[in-house]
């Protein structure tokens, strides 16, 4: 059986990874902060999923994590590092504490889990995936920590692919688009308070079982770019091709978002 470790496996993209993988005959290392979220899906796959409680701002929770993986497995075939967090605020207005933490977690919090994680995916000759997001492709307003940390996990993933390829090890990078989840409503203001509501109709926004899927299948195809959602393929396209007008685009765009920091 092959084990997969997947962060932020509480809810949204993780929790559906989680499933995924679950369904696809792997084990899985569900790891996050909410321990009884993680309970369910330990009871609901008492075989199959190890829960372990954990914080990707942490090197020894991360550390940790693979131990308890070697320890109930025995080994380790592929990391997904999904943990992430959000902003939507100005930079004039944002506190420097809410753009440190959105890097602290999308960022390092990526560098720590494939740190822990690489000697086993190395061994196993197995996968890296980033679950990134097309801010990572063409810097978004009022997300400038968001983009950032985007950009940086990208650049990160892309050096590591070269690195790793007498290793044999697979790295992805998975942008989805808006996906269904509770990433909106806990995206941080500039105060660094809770967003609380999302700006957007979820219901007609992407599944996170549609994008576990997809990043399931790039995966075993060797894939080393997955850029969900013809709206986000169209963006980073056009942002080589007419990157003024699509600036345009892309601030009318989110300054109709209900609250927006723009308008």
């Amino acid at each position: 059986m092959k084990v997969v470790w997947i962060t932020g496996a509480s809810s949204g993209i993780g929790e559906a990874l989680t499933h995924q993988f679950v369904q696809a005959g792997w084990g899985v290392v569900a790891f996050a902060r909410r321990a009884e979220r993680l309970r369910v899906l330990s009871a609901r796959y008492p075989q199959q999923v190890l829960p372990v409680v954990g914080d990707v701002t942490q090197v020894a929770d991360c550390v940790a994590a693979v131990e308890a993986a070697v320890k109930h497995f025995g080994t380790l075939h592929a990391v997904i590092a999904n943990a992430g967090i959000s902003m939507r605020a100005l930079l004039e207005e944002a506190q420097e504490e809410v753009l440190r933490q959105v890097m602290e977690v999308n960022f390092w919090g990526a560098v720590r889990t494939v740190r822990a994680a690489l000697p086993l995916v190395k061994a196993n000759q197995g996968w890296i995936v980033g679950v990134s997001s097309i801010a990572g492709f063409r810097g978004l307003p009022a997300r400038s920590a968001y983009s950032a940390s985007k950009f940086a996990l990208n650049g990160f993933l892309e050096s590591l692919r070269v690195e790793l390829l007498p290793a044999g090890v697979k790295v992805l990078i998975a942008a989805p688009g808006f996906t269904k989840s509770e990433i909106r409503q806990k995206a941080l203001t500039a105060s660094g308070a809770f967003q609380a509501e999302s700006p957007l109709n979820e219901d007609q926004l992407m599944s996170a079982e549609a994008v576990a899927k997809a990043i399931y299948r790039a995966m075993h195809r060797g894939q080393k770019y997955l850029v969900l959602t013809r709206e986000g393929r169209l963006v980073r396209w056009l942002n080589y091709l007419a990157p003024g007008w699509i600036d345009k685009v892309l601030y009318k765009r989110f300054a109709a978002e209900a609250g927006s920091p723009l308008r």
